[in-house]
């Protein structure tokens, strides 16, 4: 009797270590040509895509999701946080009734993205991150939902100081007196680290120190940090924000890439080729589990923007060309998500 718990702990490592990580397509909006949320769920299902982010509660982008099984991670807008922060637990419980589980089943929901970019690039929405997370979490309690419906809030690379070598990877001190405690409650309540990453944004802004293939997992370059080596940045972006963490004493809380992807036109090395390249290798090797060097053999569950090109995206021509299918369901690029 005394050695099966070892082996039930050697069954359980290696489960771990060789399932696939989930994959899944964000589903954004912003555009005025989309065709209509039950065929993009059609499209998801035909194509084995089953699991989802939402970035906001639109009823009729929600409804068609019901009944499917198809996962979802659904945002709560930076906008609506100051109502959730300053309310009560009711005004939480009556928020997720009404916007969420009026429209889509319980069991469908796997996240709840608590605002998008807030630290940094949204600040004055900074202060109200932690107490709406901490009001939905009671909230989930009181409907017994708060171990299966994972709360966060993604966060751009950006809040990181220092990142190359991933090694060296630093909280910017400018938002430390927040991330500490945000940190804490993701280690306490055994939640992920949402993680907004884009090599190809960290390319056109640094040609000069990034290689395109580096960013495209090509084999050429390697960058050495101690005892590991990189090939590519996305693991580089990835293990920075693990070390981050680490420094900080949370070496234990889980990264997620909530999104990330390459554009297909509008603007330098945005091309169908390039696009297939990034994206068809950051599916295939969370598919594969391989992990990343600071955790190999873990793979790296990850959501991939962008279901169609949103043409009413503000900033820089390519923002509106992620697009992975056509409005008419063909895909931009042979891409396989199982």
């Amino acid at each position: 009797m005394g050695i099966r718990p070892f082996f039930f702990s050697v069954f359980l490592l290696l489960f771990h270590s060789t399932a696939a990580a989930p994959v899944g397509v964000c589903y954004g909006i912003v555009a005025d040509n989309l065709p209509p949320a039950s065929n993009a769920v059609k499209l998801l299902k035909s194509n084995g895509i089953s699991n989802i982010r939402l970035f906001n509660t639109d009823p009729d982008t929600l409804k068609p999701f019901s009944g499917t099984g198809i996962q979802l991670m659904i945002g709560v807008p930076n906008e609506v946080l100051p109502s959730l922060a300053t309310g009560t637990v009711n005004t939480s419980l009556d928020w997720l009734q009404s916007n969420i589980l009026a429209y889509v089943p319980s069991n469908q929901v796997r996240y709840i993205a608590v605002g998008n970019e807030v630290f940094l690039k949204d600040p004055f929405y900074t202060p109200y991150v932690l107490p709406s997370i901490v009001s939905l979490y009671q909230a989930l309690q009181i409907l017994g939902l708060a171990d299966k419906i994972k709360l966060s809030s993604p966060h751009a690379a950006s809040v990181l100081s220092s990142s190359s070598p991933p090694s060296t990877g630093t909280f910017d001190p400018y938002i430390r007196a927040v991330m500490i405690p945000y940190l804490q409650f993701l280690e306490d309540h055994e939640l992920p680290f949402l993680l907004n990453v884009y090599p190809y944004i960290s390319y056109i802004n640094d040609k000069e120190h990034i290689p395109l293939e580096y960013a495209l997992f090509g084999s050429g370059t390697k960058v050495q940090d101690g005892g590991l080596t990189y090939t590519n940045l996305f693991d580089a972006s990835i293990d920075a924000f693990s070390w981050a963490m680490e420094r900080e004493g949370f070496g234990g809380v889980t990264v997620v890439v909530a999104e990330t992807g390459w554009p297909r036109a509008g603007g330098e090395a945005a091309t169908p080729e390039n696009a297939l390249a990034y994206n068809g290798n950051v599916t295939s090797r969370a598919l594969k589990s391989v992990g990343t060097p600071k955790r190999p053999g873990v793979g790296v569950e990850v959501y991939v923007f962008d279901l169609f090109d949103e043409n009413l995206k503000s900033g820089d021509e390519y923002e509106k060309h992620f697009g992975i299918f056509g409005h008419d369901g063909a895909k931009a690029y042979d891409i396989s998500f199982n």
